[in-house]
């Protein structure tokens, strides 16, 4: 028996990359799969393609599993509702949510539009309100449920060029920490995972040099899809009911727990603060224990184990 068994599971961005791979081990691991996928390219301009959903889909049940497709968006309260719907009448049930559905538009911030902004805070953040909300409700009236959510290391830490996506991928964050706390005496569960893998994401970013052309080599080759899904998957089975309101990362065969924000240092001045004395003595202070820029690669300079 596999940990999912007897699960039904709602994958979102089942199509390809992470998702695909979370769609298909799930239903290896005895869950009933939900596989959404708009079908839409990596920066959601052109009109969805049910064929990815449906082709994981027919992929798990020619493996001699079950699962349904649907090609709504995320984006879209009302749809998700009905991908909701769609788990509870196809398989009479809705135990957990994977949500890696998303897109990417980068650019620098001082040329971003509002369209490349609300397209990229549309899906990544709002989508995952849209599909935690619309299950909650059953997940708390069951006393049984699991949300996993996904965050990136370029909100975590940061990286040039995407201050939509990084934006969306912290909040996020905040998000599945609240979920978590409102739903602990409910057996409400809420997790999000920081992926580092080969995807179609990934593949868009430039590479501007030798080293970042080796770097991007070392995760295609060291970071793979399937290695997130794992995690993905064991965060939704009985087992893991212990796991919620965390952060973690997944990159290659290593796992990671992130810190949450907590305080670092604090300066205290009995007569009070003025702009004067805070530039001279408190951030002078506070100084040696200030976060640097250094983007993810600064984090994790080793290879992938």
């Amino acid at each position: 028996m596999g940990v999912l068994e007897g699960k039904v599971v709602l994958v979102t961005g089942g199509g390809n990359g992470i998702g695909k791979e979370t769609a298909l081990l799930a239903a290896k691991e005895g869950a009933k799969v939900v596989v959404n996928d708009l079908g839409g390219s990596l920066s959601g301009d052109d009109p969805g393609d049910a064929g990815p959903a449906e082709k994981v889909a027919a992929e798990i049940r020619a493996a001699g599993g079950e699962a349904v497709s649907n090609s709504d968006s995320v984006t879209d309260f009302k749809a998700v509702e009905g991908m909701i719907e769609q788990a509870k009448d196809t398989f009479g049930d809705l135990n957990a949510v994977i949500n890696p559905a998303g897109i990417l538009r980068d650019k620098m911030f001082h040329k971003m539009s509002e369209d490349d902004w609300d397209a990229v805070i549309d899906v990544h953040l709002r989508g995952s309100f849209n599909v935690t909300r619309a299950a909650v409700e059953l997940f708390r009236e069951k006393e049984d449920g699991a949300f996993v959510l996904f965050t990136s290391t370029t909100g975590l830490i940061g990286n040039v060029g995407q201050a939509n996506y990084a934006a969306a991928k912290l909040g996020i964050v905040g998000l599945s920490r609240i979920i978590a706390m409102e739903g602990e005496r409910k057996n409400v569960r809420s997790n999000v995972i920081a992926p580092f893998a080969w995807t179609r994401m990934i593949a868009s970013i430039p590479v501007k040099d030798e080293a970042g052309a080796q770097r991007v080599n070392r995760m295609k080759e060291g970071m793979r899809a399937d290695q997130v899904a794992q995690v993905a998957v064991a965060l939704c089975a009985d087992k893991a009911k212990n796991v919620s309101g965390q952060i973690f990362g997944v990159r290659g065969n290593e796992v990671v727990l992130f810190s949450q924000p907590r305080p670092v240092k604090s300066v205290a001045r009995l007569e009070g603060w003025d702009p004067e004395s805070l530039i001279d003595q408190c951030m002078p202070a506070m100084q040696a224990d200030f976060t640097d820029m250094g983007p993810t690669s600064s984090v994790f300079p080793y290879d992938p184990i």
